[in-house]
């Protein structure tokens, strides 16, 4: 694609369109001339080159990356219209956009019925989730593993719900054992599982949560705010392939979230929510006296707690879909080359005299961490912070997060490492990148050297 070609039909489209309407003038309080334009983008431009070089293969820290550039060219083209998915006279055409991606969404995950929109963030959309589980469920609270996103305990609070951390394995999953435990008190209503936590990317046993819920009574909602896309793998064949059960179980979960700006290739914000039973649209019913009155058909924004929202991120989804589909062979092929690079590179590590795994990556986030002597959390810590700001300031920088892995967890999967402190950082990488499949080498190398030369 030529972005620059595009954008520029962007703007002919757009002002063809408007031109049907008849000529008027700007209003003189908003005409700026190139002179002065210039000089403003020229400071723009200059600002933002303080940034990290997300697009790039050599960035593997954080869950960062610039859209596809077909959501840029969708994303833009609506923007110029800037339509308001809230009610259907503030973008009918987006609207219908949002209605049919979500649809396409549900559908990835099985769900034969549902109910849901975008929203600006992961975060707002579990936070319309746990609203429903509370109206639901009043007076009971909600589990989620020790290892969920930390939006779950903030946004019990926000909701007045009471958050019951559950203990994790030395897999970053869900424990089942205290999950039953917890649940056999009756104060739970609503079991969080996390398909891909933020922090390691690990998979809760959705398949084995669903039953035991059931039998307690309890509703289970889904965390794919990071992983979610990755059910276009369960069962494939090849490396990339994953286990299809826990995947599988998300049909029968109640609510599901995630969010197209981080795997379905989006701007931020764009996440979404989704519910099996559409009949839980009746919590969010409201009027507006001066909102919604161009048609008698259902509203985004009687369907949501957020009012307005973007109907450019519709567009944007919408256009990369087309071209793109959420599907093993359309969508699916970018997360495979993401997985297949997490999997090469914990191969080399495992071969490594200097690096050793923190756990095996099951999505495409690798943890890991300098061998170092002795082998104790304090010399572990030190070191991962060394290198990850070495790594930052070379001549030739490479780009890396860390994890901090308290000491509990970590000597349940290290036994040998001596637990002198209450925790350690690890270094890790998230390889959201497909163009990650062709790096993995050079970055193992560079942070081989980097321990080297401690």
């Amino acid at each position: 694609m030529d972005l620059q070609h595009w954008l520029g039909r962007a703007t002919h489209a757009i002002q063809d369109w408007a031109d049907t309407y008849g000529p008027y003038q700007t209003h003189p309080s908003l005409l700026v001339d190139d002179d002065r334009f210039a000089v403003a983008f020229g400071e723009l431009t200059g600002r933002l080159k303080d940034n990290y070089p997300f697009f790039h293969p050599h960035y593997a820290g954080q869950m960062l990356k610039p859209p596809h550039p077909a959501a840029v060219v969708g994303y833009v083209t609506a923007m110029l219209i800037n339509p308001n998915n809230h009610a259907l006279d503030g973008g009918p055409a987006t609207a219908a956009m949002e209605r049919e991606v979500v649809a396409r969404l549900a559908s990835m995950f099985g769900y034969d019925t549902h109910l849901g929109h975008l929203t600006t963030s992961g975060t707002i959309a579990n936070l319309e989730a746990l609203f429903v589980a509370r109206e639901l469920h009043p007076g009971r609270g909600v589990a989620y593993s020790q290892d969920a996103h930390y939006t779950h305990g903030r946004m019990c609070h926000v909701l007045g719900l009471k958050g019951h951390p559950v203990p994790t394995d030395d897999h970053g999953r869900m424990d089942l054992e205290a999950l039953e435990d917890i649940l056999g008190t009756g104060e739970v209503g609503t079991v969080v599982v996390t398909t891909g936590t933020t922090g390691l990317g690990a998979i809760d046993p959705v398949h084995e949560v669903v039953p035991l819920a059931e039998r307690h009574g309890v509703r289970v909602h889904v965390d794919a705010a990071y992983g979610g896309f990755f059910t276009l793998l369960a069962g494939a064949d090849g490396p990339e392939g994953l286990p299809a059960e826990p995947w599988r179980a998300i049909a029968r979960c109640d609510s599901i979230v995630v969010d197209p700006h981080k795997h379905g290739l989006q701007p931020y914000g764009c996440g979404a929510v989704l519910f099996r039973d559409p009949e839980v649209g009746r919590f969010y019913l409201h009027d507006s006296p001066y909102t919604y009155f161009t048609s008698a058909e259902l509203h985004l924004g009687e369907i949501s707690l957020e009012c307005s929202r973007a109907g450019a991120s519709a567009a944007a989804l919408w256009l990369t879909f087309q071209l793109l589909p959420p599907t093993p062979d359309g969508l699916g092929q970018v997360l495979a080359a993401g997985r297949r690079a997490a999997l090469k590179w914990a191969d080399l590590i495992d071969a490594s005299e200097h690096l050793r795994l923190y756990q095996r990556p099951e999505l495409d986030i690798v943890s890991y961490f300098p061998a170092v002597e002795p082998a104790t959390l304090t010399a572990i810590d030190t070191a991962s912070a060394r290198i990850l700001t070495d790594g930052m300031t070379s001549p030739d920088p490479i780009f890396l997060s860390t994890f901090r892995a308290d000491r509990e967890a970590f000597t349940a999967r290290h036994p040998r490492i001596t637990g002198d402190a209450d925790g350690a950082r690890i270094l890790r990488s998230v390889l959201m990148k497909p163009e990650s499949e062709d790096h993995v080498e050079y970055l193992h190398q560079r942070i081989e050297h980097l321990v080297r030369t401690r």
